[in-house]
């Protein structure tokens, strides 16, 4: 996992081939001014959801992992909280929906919180069980899905 600022998002981009063609398209954009959907950056290798939600509270928010993708998750408004435990602890893993490509759901608690401020984001990796959306109020996120593999 990586929490960081966009400020300097050019410092992880050559962790992942992917990440610079990322965080170029972040760069270039007026964040705030983005529709809720799919912005493709370069097929099924990166792509970015834009989200519109409603927070929700520690106890509803799940534990997930991909094993594909690696996420990017960016806060543009509002104020997110992120759960995060080891792939590795997870124990209590949910039957697998398979209409649901690419995701896991747990019933493990966090090991610990870390709320993300706007501007900011967090890198999970395939390795990292975190749990997104937790809040009060009306979160406008980024989603940045980019393969791992």
């Amino acid at each position: 996992m990586i929490i960081d600022s966009l400020d300097n998002a050019a410092r992880i981009e050559g962790v992942n081939p992917y990440f610079k063609q990322v965080f170029d398209f972040l760069r270039s954009e007026d964040l705030l001014r983005l529709e809720p959907g799919r912005i493709e950056i370069d097929g099924e290798n990166a792509w970015i959801n834009v989200v519109e939600t409603t927070g929700k509270e520690r106890s509803k928010a799940l534990l997930e992992t991909h094993d594909e993708y690696t996420d990017i998750q960016v806060l543009i408004a509002g104020n997110e909280e992120f759960g995060w435990k080891s792939r590795k602890a997870l124990t209590r893993i949910r039957p697998h929906d398979p209409s649901k490509t690419d995701i896991d759901f747990y019933d493990d608690g966090a090991s610990f919180y870390f709320p993300l401020s706007p501007g900011c984001f967090a890198v999970f990796f395939p390795e990292d069980g975190h749990a997104p959306g937790i809040g009060e109020g009306r979160i406008k996120k980024l989603i940045a899905k980019v393969r791992s593999r």
